[in-house]
């Protein structure tokens, strides 16, 4: 290996190493005077809960326009093969203001307490039938078996997907996902390129029949939303909704996939206390999604560029700067809760930023809460023995987008 191969090498194990835990780094900023600078992250770390919000709080001064900007840059054999989907266009995400409002606007009615109340029998049938799965085995891994699939099956119901493309689409976010944000060699690179250009050319698919035939589902109110009247959709607007329609699919699916996976890692971690409890006090599961969105925050933050020269927390930054704004820092913060680094789920009612704060709130915070609780509540009835498997250490994804165990291996 070369010197430039062995500093990249290098490089990216210290990246991993930061991603896997980055709590550390967050205790050091937020004790530090003002923002701290990260290298590895390329952007200066606002880390105390304060700060967080104040922030989240100045669209003006804090653009989104990078908020996902990724951390791998893909070969170019592999732009090569996305170049036969659909170019990239801006998404609620990464957009401020009136288009920022314009694009939240399907997400904020489709996903309305009523919507997610009414799929709520869905989620537990399914959530029910994939435990039925595995249920007489006495052991499975988690993420595979049901943390990646009862998201994506609630929010393909969501969307308006048929089932038998619930699977592909979910492979496909995946693939997005792994693409730009870890280091693949080139030919897992061109294999995940292809499976995102698969799901580009399917969402396409559904925004276009929905455009012939509307339903009730979000696929047709973004359709209506981003595309308004009846004529044939335009190549622009068909790249406006499958931005949009991969981004909620990916978002839908992906932040409450590592949801789960967190919660039942801390619940049966240090002598299952946690979970013991849980099963015998049933009434503390809403206490626990909450604590589990807190103490582990799936999204551990976004980036922000500043717009003009600010100042946040007595440091100076020129327009154009990068800020990375770490929600799992904030809810850390000891000015904030009280013994932060303690999972407790009867901890008393208090105010995270899991779920993001100000105008770029989750609109889906609903649906992922509502998933883990229902979640929590059958496993707690039909499995009250759950415990980590000891034959696999549980080792976390090194990724600040979706945390979670790349495995939970468990038994009963």
């Amino acid at each position: 290996m070369d010197a430039a191969a062995q500093e990249r090498s290098e490089h990216q194990q210290r990246l991993d190493d930061l991603y896997r835990d980055p709590y550390p780094l967050y205790a050091r900023a937020r004790r530090a005077e003002g923002l701290t600078f990260v290298p590895e992250l390329d952007a200066w770390l606002v880390a105390r809960d304060a700060d967080v919000r104040e922030v989240l709080l100045r669209s003006d001064d804090f653009s989104s326009e990078q908020a996902l900007r990724p951390d791998v840059m893909p070969a170019p054999a592999a732009f090569g093969v996305l170049a036969g989907g659909f170019a990239k266009r801006p998404t609620v995400v990464s957009t401020d203001g009136p288009a920022h409002r314009r694009h939240r606007a399907p997400l904020n009615s489709g996903l309305s307490a009523a919507r997610v109340t009414a799929l709520r029998p869905y989620a537990a049938e399914r959530a029910a039938a994939l435990l039925d799965g595995f249920a007489a085995d006495g052991r499975t891994e988690l993420m595979a078996s049901y943390a990646r699939r009862l998201p994506g099956a609630v929010i393909g119901r969501l969307i308006g997907f048929d089932p038998a493309d619930v699977p592909a689409a979910v492979h496909g976010g995946h693939q997005a996902e792994q693409l730009l944000f870890r280091p693949l060699d080139e030919a897992a690179q061109l294999a995940a390129a292809e499976d995102v250009v698969t799901l580009q050319h399917l969402l396409d698919r559904y925004a276009r029949a929905r455009r012939a035939e509307p339903r009730d589902d979000l696929c047709s109110a973004m359709v209506a939303a981003l595309a308004p009247g009846d004529g044939e959709l335009t190549d622009d607007q068909r790249a406006e909704l499958v931005s949009n329609l991969q981004n909620l699919l990916i978002a839908g699916h992906l932040t409450t996939t590592a949801l789960i996976g967190n919660t039942f890692h801390h619940l049966l971690r240090d002598d299952r206390k946690q979970w013991e409890l849980l099963c015998a006090r049933p009434e503390l599961i809403p206490g626990a999604v909450e604590e589990a969105a807190r103490f582990d925050t799936a999204v551990q933050g976004f980036r922000r560029t500043t717009t003009r020269p600010v100042t946040v927390a007595g440091t100076e930054l020129p327009a154009g700067a990068t800020v990375f704004v770490a929600y799992g820092s904030a809810n850390r913060d000891e000015g904030r809760h009280d013994d932060p680094d303690v999972f407790d789920i009867t901890r008393p009612p208090a105010r995270h930023v899991a779920f993001g704060y100000g105008a770029h709130g989750c609109p889906g915070s609903q649906l992922a809460r509502g998933q883990l609780r229902l979640t929590l509540e059958l496993f707690t009835r039909r499995l009250p023995g759950l415990r980590l498997a000891k034959d696999h250490a549980v080792e976390m994804r090194p990724t600040m987008i979706h945390r979670s165990p790349l495995a939970l291996h468990l038994t009963w």
